[in-house]
């Protein structure tokens, strides 16, 4: 989030205190398994969208925004050369523990999403960013994006589709577009967290001036987008 958004702070202290036990989500491991069932299907999306992301043909400069721990990482990093920010540098440390551990490499900075862009890259990627970018900053966002990008680049991105199944088993679904996201630890943080659909991202990517959006979605829990500047 940018710094006028009052759940700014309250984020960059969420992710950095739960870089520990971020992958937990990812891996279904505690408090983030919902049973053999709904585990499977998760990681049967998880592996469609890896798939989609790798199958995307990016080359250049590129840049992760948001990156988190860098789950997505490794495949930006086989298609060009990464450059990775993130708003902590927690999650960046385990970000380059995984490059590092694969034998790849990146160029790794604490840097807010929505800070101005500085050059121009081949490609901008945001996993689970765009879902806490709000409804109406998000023309701006897709403005700085367009900013960031050559004529003909691509911006990528994966999030979360509504899902009660997606997150914690103790965390309860947004209210009024805000959820309350609980740590191993019982410290609780707000996190904005919008569940855009398909037809609504497509549409502010095109009001945003770029071109051949594609953006659909997994069985269950993730939304897959992708448009060219």
């Amino acid at each position: 989030m940018s710094p006028t958004d009052p759940l700014h702070s309250e984020m960059i202290r969420y992710y950095a205190a739960r870089a520990a036990e971020y992958d937990d989500w990812y891996l279904r491991l505690g408090r983030y398994s919902h049973g053999p069932v709904s585990d499977a299907a998760w990681r049967a999306d998880l592996e469609s969208a890896a798939t989609w992301l790798d199958g995307l043909p990016l080359s250049g400069d590129i840049v992760e925004l948001a990156a988190g721990t860098g789950w997505w990482s490794p495949f930006l990093a086989r298609k060009g050369r990464l450059w990775i920010y993130d708003s902590s540098p927690e999650p960046l440390e385990q970000a380059r523990a995984r490059l590092a551990k694969l034998g790849l490499s990146a160029e790794l900075a604490v840097r807010d999403a929505w800070s101005e862009p500085d050059r121009k890259v081949s490609c901008v990627f945001a996993g689970f960013w765009m879902s806490h970018v709000s409804r109406d900053r998000l023309p701006e966002f897709l403005a700085l994006v367009h900013r960031w990008l050559d004529p003909g680049g691509t911006f990528a991105f994966i999030d979360s589709r509504p899902d009660t199944q997606s997150g914690a088993a103790d965390h309860e679904p947004p209210l009024d577009d805000v959820q309350v996201r609980r740590l191993e630890d019982g410290s609780s943080f707000r996190v904005r967290k919008i569940h855009y659909s398909p037809q609504e991202m497509a549409a502010s990517l095109s009001n945003a001036g770029f071109r051949d959006m594609c953006v659909g979605a997994t069985e269950r829990f993730f939304l897959l987008g992708s448009a060219r500047r």
